[in-house]
């Protein structure tokens, strides 16, 4: 073989190693952590080989603070405590946040965002069929000086999802999740967050004493909520709760104390109509309230 050959058989060898790297999925990246104080996991198309996992910047985290959310001191006074020992360096527990739907759950973990941003704290966003990835995420975060908090929101499994198995060993059992300076924050509108079955009932057994022993599928539904070492309950608020909620969004929006009373039976109605006194609602009638007030 000629060395001129020999030349141009090395350099299509380079181009097509070259062509192969580019299509083969490339490792998670450092971002720039200075960009935001929240950051979302997100897939990207890498060509014939699949996605490439990125950490995109939030530009703009919704402003959120904990003064604003009202009705729910105790929720608020539990993740507070275990957010202000992570980020002090002192033990914490990853945290599920389970109950009623518009109560306040995703809410409050921005407002403990805000609060403790300026001491380090940054929020990874991660959909529930990108947690396949969650040890990539956590060793690349190992060495930074921030804590950083997974944030999964409205957190539920159908049977199979692969995500589920990778969340169970984060959560307890994985190297990954001896990481200090990571947590894992969850939000579902149910405690167990795999579907349940009546037939599954059917492998509850009975001791003589009246003891009740759940069988192995019940067993391994019930314990990946297990694994979250506290648990936050959210519950349906009243109709007084509601209002003093929808009070303190319409004192935020700038409404005079004068006619925030007044707006008592709009507020009232406004929640019939959705079928429902949450948090979120009354945060949707403040707006609508205290704009359509701007154009009078």
């Amino acid at each position: 073989m000629s060395s001129s050959s020999l030349e141009s058989l090395i350099s299509r060898a380079e181009s097509l190693l070259q062509r192969l790297e580019q299509v083969l999925p490339q490792p998670l990246q450092q971002p720039d952590w200075n960009a935001s104080i929240a950051f979302r996991y997100r897939k990207r198309s890498s060509g014939f080989a699949g996605q490439t996992g990125v950490l995109e910047p939030v530009r703009h985290v919704a402003e959120m603070r904990l003064e604003d959310l009202q009705e729910i001191d105790g929720q608020k006074e539990r993740l507070v405590r275990n957010t202000e020992q992570f980020v002090s360096g002192r033990t914490a527990n990853n945290v599920l946040l389970t109950g009623s739907r518009g109560t306040g759950k995703s809410s409050l973990i921005k407002a403990c965002l805000h609060a403790y941003a300026p001491q380090g704290l940054r929020l990874i966003e991660v959909d529930k069929g990108d947690l396949v990835d969650l040890p990539d995420i956590a060793e690349l975060v190992a060495g930074r000086p921030e804590k950083f908090i997974i944030f999964c929101d409205d957190l539920s499994f159908d049977e199979g999802e692969l995500g589920y198995k990778a969340l169970k060993s984060m959560l307890d059992g994985s190297v990954a999740a001896s990481t200090p300076n990571v947590l894992i924050y969850a939000t579902s509108n149910r405690r167990h967050l795999l579907p349940e079955y009546m037939k599954e009932n059917l492998s509850y057994t009975h001791t003589p004493d009246g003891e009740v022993h759940p069988g192995e599928v019940v067993e391994e539904k019930i314990s990946l909520s297990e694994r979250f070492g506290l648990w936050i309950s959210f519950y349906p608020f009243s109709q007084d709760e509601y209002l003093a909620i929808v009070h303190q969004w319409l004192r935020s929006l700038e409404v005079p104390e004068g006619e925030i009373a007044a707006a008592d039976p709009q507020a009232l109605v406004w929640a019939l109509e959705r079928g429902s006194r949450s948090g979120r609602v009354a945060w949707q009638f403040a707006r609508d309230y205290a704009g359509r007030r701007g154009q009078a």
